[in-house]
């Protein structure tokens, strides 16, 4: 579909520059700028009026092509991941988080870390769709950096400007509008243990004759960084439990069963758990590891196609066109093995009786293979009366350590289990712009913009998983025949002895047998592939008249801009078969057929189970077709009061229509220059983000969140009654300008309220079972959780009821108000003749210090989950809040001469506190599966409390340009100089990837053309 639309855009390019052909032929003298010296009005980012001058009130800050030189041409991400104004920028792999999951291959915009939803991201000056993601925010990846002459960066909201969205500020990529000729680029970086990474570009444009055109290809590569290959990444149990382990994993923790269900054996770790690699905790129960089986970052590759041409139909009349083309793909999406099992298996799995009644689990016979040869290896273990064993939910899972066997062959996988993420946009604008009189323009444009995105992984179906212990499982097995083992009908072994090595350590495994290996028919027949695609599509139009009003204030004519904005959306979701409830609603249905709703079989009793699907961890959605429209109207003024002082004034009425009603919108903004060196600019204004189609939605994704010591599921509903989230913005600050000489100093703040949040997970578990005992079982909040036993509060211990929690459910609510208030900084100082020597010399420093972020109370089912506070400088993690860090800079030195340049950069990002600590809560409490240092079991729980502090992460690049003769370009840069590791953190990868980045020092070398 999105094919068909590119190719009708194409050719109506074609057809517009064709049908322009005589146009130009009738135009009179020469409108290049190159050729007249003329500047053509621009519209700078937080203004619809033309001419408005770049040092007008607004706070932009301009990152030209040649500062983007300096800095070794970075990407989008690394470029706004070191921006001081920006905090949590998501690009780098971080499949653990809920902010993040699924979102590989897409990076985003995050000014001032209150989220990438709450920044607007422009492509010349017009909207592009979101990305369909979790978090719904733009792909910057897909904006045409081959194309890109400068960037502007916003930094104050813009709502009665640009409408939603706009709270933190505006990130406006700029196309190029005066090359000639053709521009080639092609640049490689060096990255340890990886293929490296490749970008290449190529451009042509031409202006003159009341022609103008830009069309730019570009190609981009990101190798591939597995985890195991840092060190810092996959580290002991003992240094951090949190760091890719689980105690639901393979080998696993059992217990033998007799006739009647009772258990004849404790809860016990797998023999093979310490031979492959596992830790065999003090608790009794096998821990592995599953970072390894991961990638820090994907294989990425990026193609991206702009075109842009621009006609003069008469001397004031223009007719702009521009169409997009954008594709990524992650072609082997890497995680764990399998995933642990949270649903458990239905009767007719089980024959038709449930023969663990009093342990919630996985049935294994005694007759399977696997038991068998355990029971030989370990004689004793079991009991005369054993008639089999279970493995409990959440303590298993079908494959680990040894790896999974479909994928055990594969180079590009080793083991892991495998996935991939493709997206695809398709963007087509079109635009008439003329003056009603000499000192007023119209414009009218329109944008269609479409965003497809897929991404696919594989899970269990748990009764076919079930089927298969008891020797039925296979495509071609004959149940009704009633021979395990037997008829096409294979086993699956949950044992450790079906392993002979660790597919990531290489240990060896001396119980492990090749002839009890699970196989990879057996494997491909329960581990099954699920799918999501996700359609976005936006359509606006937009009318705007702008000009003087004829009225004059001392300081010169009143400007004016009014205009009419409509948008419309649509989001499409479409789940595939394994994964939707309508082909799949009940966990038996893959081997009854069964596909009534409200006849699943039961896991117990006689009452039908929910329709949760047959995924055994992943979530399984419905399909949802959404579209909705926005109407909007808006005005600006600029007020020249003085010749010194300037007012800017804006107001914006948006209607969403239904519940989620209408908002208005003003803002206004100040410059004084005191002096010629002194100006003092200020503002205030309302803003505002309207909730998404999404959610507005009643129905839910599936995100996996850490909840004790292991990953579940954790389903997020959308919330029919969301009304849009307004935000108070205030902004004051001081400009100094002598000579070569530039620094700023800005305050901003911004007070947010009806906060759109999805409850907060770790508030809500730490409130039902609080660190100190008790718990709040009898609460509403309790309804939200399921628990493996189907009980609420009846286990032993804070960290079992933890444990006993199989699945969550959240919703989006209107939940808090948010205060973000700081400081910027800027110094530059730059000199051609430095000294009176021909050496060019530039040094700056940019900076922002967040002085609060706090957010106030949060309830959820009427019970506060989240007490108020202040979290700037603290990790958050999986919280309401990102990570911000107090102090955030970037630092400079060039130096130049003849035809060298060179730059050496800073890059500072502060350290973060993990509040965790200080409740003793998440990673910092007791952990009853710690050993002593000499392996025995400890009298009480250790806690082990490294890591509450992140250290603050430091690096420094070096830059150089060569200009070689006939155009050429060459650049060298080091990127990370020092080799500084990510600072350590008690997550899975042993580093929080919001803030760090797991790449070392890097090499870049690069070759540019113009010709």
């Amino acid at each position: 579909m999105i094919k068909t639309r590119l190719l009708c855009a194409c050719a109506f390019s074609v057809i517009t520059v064709c049908a322009a052909s005589p146009a130009m032929a009738q135009s009179g003298p020469s409108s290049d700028p190159q050729d007249t010296g003329s500047t053509p009005d621009i519209v700078i980012t937080g203004s619809i009026i033309k001419g408005t001058p770049e040092d007008a009130a607004l706070p932009v800050n301009v990152i030209g092509a040649d500062e983007l030189q300096k800095q070794g041409s970075p990407s989008a991400v690394e470029l706004l991941k070191a921006l001081p104004t920006s905090s949590a920028v998501l690009g780098d792999s971080n499949q653990f988080d809920s902010r993040s999951q699924g979102a590989e291959g897409i990076a985003t915009a995050n000014l001032r870390g209150l989220s990438p939803q709450r920044t607007l991201v422009l492509l010349n000056n017009r909207r592009l769709v979101t990305s369909g993601n979790g978090v719904p925010a733009v792909d910057i990846n897909l904006i045409p950096s081959a194309a890109i002459g400068r960037i502007e960066v916003l930094k104050d909201g813009a709502a009665a400007t640009y409408g939603s969205d706009a709270i933190a500020g505006v990130v406006n990529f700029i196309t190029r509008t005066d090359q000639e000729g053709f521009r080639a680029a092609a640049t490689y970086k060096f990255v340890k243990d990886t293929d490296g990474d490749v970008d290449a570009s190529l451009s042509y444009g031409h202006v003159g004759n009341g022609f103008r055109m830009l069309a730019a290809i570009g190609f981009a590569k990101r190798g591939e960084l597995l985890a195991r290959d840092r060190n810092f990444a996959v580290q002991p149990y003992a240094n951090n439990p949190q760091g890719g382990w689980s105690g639901g994993g393979n080998p696993a923790t059992f217990l033998g069963l007799s006739g009647s269900g009772l258990p004849t054996t404790p809860l016990t770790a797998d023999s093979s758990c310490g031979s492959l690699g596992g830790y065999v905790g003090a608790n009794g129960r096998c821990y592995t590891q599953y970072s390894g089986f991961d990638a820090l970052a994907e294989l990425e590759k990026r193609f991206t196609a702009f075109v842009d041409v621009g006609v003069d139909l008469t001397d004031t009349t223009k007719f702009e066109v521009t169409a997009l083309y954008g594709r990524s793909t992650v072609p082997h999406y890497l995680t764990s093995p399998s995933y642990i099992l949270t649903q458990a298996p239905s009767i007719a799995s089980l024959g038709g009786k449930n023969p663990t009644p009093f342990v919630s689990g996985f049935y294994v016979p005694a007759t399977n293979p696997g038991f068998i040869a355990y029971n030989a290896a370990n004689p004793g273990f079991f009991p005369a009366s054993t008639t089999g064993a279970v493995f409990p939910l959440l303590l298993f899972r079908p494959y680990m350590a040894g790896g999974n066997p479909s994928t055990l062959d594969d180079p590009d996988e080793t083991g892991s289990a495998r996935g991939m993420r493709k997206s695809e946009s398709i963007r087509f604008t079109a635009e008439l712009t003329g003056k009603l009189a000499p000192k007023i323009d119209w414009n009218l444009s329109a944008t269609y913009h479409e965003y497809y995105r897929y991404i696919d992984g594989y899970d269990s179906f748990g009764d076919r998983i079930q089927l298969a212990l008891r020797g039925f499982g296979g495509p071609n097995c004959n149940v009704a025949a009633n021979t395990p083992g037997q008829n096409g009908c294979l086993w699956l072994n949950p044992f450790g002895n079906a392993v002979t090595h660790g597919a990531i350590n290489g240990t060896t495994n001396p119980q492990g047998n090749a002839a009890l290996a699970n196989s990879r028919e057996l494997t491909d027949w329960f581990f099954v592939k699920s799918s999501t695609a996700v359609d976005s599509q936006l359509f606006v139009l937009d009318a705007n008249v702008s000009g003087s009003t004829g009225i004059k204030l001392p300081g010169g004519d009143i400007q004016f801009g009014v205009g009419a904005q409509y948008r419309y959306n649509w989001f499409d979701t479409l789940y595939g078969a394994n994964n939707n409830l309508a082909v799949n609603p009940c966990r038996d249905t893959p081997i009854t057929g069964n596909t009534n709703p409200a006849a699943c079989s039961p896991t117990s009793g006689v009452n039908p189970s929910p329709a949760t699907g047959a995924l055994a961890f992943l979530g399984t959605n419905s399909n949802s077709f959404l579209k909705g429209g926005v109407k909007a109207v808006f005005a600006e003024l600029q007020l020249p009061v003085f010749d010194a002082f300037n007012v800017q004034a804006a107001i914006r009425y948006e209607d969403y229509g239904g519940s989620v009603g209408s908002t208005v919108d003003p803002q206004v903004r100040a410059r004084w220059q005191v002096t010629d060196w002194l100006a003092v600019r200020g503002g205030y204004g309302t803003t505002f983000r309207g909730p998404t189609l999404a959610n507005l939605s009643g129905n839910s994704v599936t995100a996996l969140q850490l909840i004790g010591s292991a990953f579940k599921p954790v389903d997020i509903f959308g919330n029919p009654a969301l009304k849009p989230e307004k935000s108070e913005n205030y902004s004051g600050g001081l400009l100094l300008k002598f000579g070569g000489f530039n620094a700023s100093v800005d305050y901003f703040k911004y007070r947010l309220t009806d906060v759109i949040v999805s409850d907060p997970l770790a508030a809500m578990v730490a409130t039902l079972f609080p660190s100190s005992g008790g718990n709040a079982c009898s609460s509403a909040l309790a309804a939200r959780f399921t628990f493996a036993n189907g009980l609420c509060g009846s286990q032993s211990s804070v960290a079992n009821n933890i444990a006993n929690i199989s699945r969550v459910k959240t919703f989006l609510q209107n939940g808090a108000t948010q205060t973000n208030e700081g400081i910027d900084f800027s110094v530059k100082y730059r000199s051609s003749q430095f000294l009176g020597s021909a050496l060019r010399f530039g040094i700056g420093a940019d900076a922002t210090r967040t002085l609060h972020n706090r957010i106030s109370d949060i309830y959820v089912a009427g019970v506060k989950v989240q007490s108020a506070y202040d979290g700037v400088g603290l990790l958050n993690y999986q919280s309401t809040l990102y990570p911000v860090p107090k102090w955030k800079g970037q630092a400079y030195l060039d130096l130049g001469t003849g035809p060298v340049d060179a730059r050496l950069t800073v890059n500072y990002t502060d350290g973060l506190h993990d509040q965790r600590y200080d409740t003793r809560s998440g990673p910092f409490a007791p952990d009853p599966s710690l050993r002593n240092p000499d392996g025995t079991i400890p009298a009480t729980p250790i806690s082990l409390l490294t890591g509450a502090d992140l250290n603050s992460f430091v690096t420094a690049d070096f830059n150089l340009q060569i200009k070689l003769p006939k155009n050429f370009v060459l650049t060298g840069t080091v990127f990370n100089i020092f080799d500084a590791q990510p600072p350590f953190a008690r997550e899975d990868y042993n580093y929080e990837p919001f803030v760090g980045n797991p790449f070392g020092r890097m090499f870049k070398i690069g070759l540019s053309t113009k010709f």
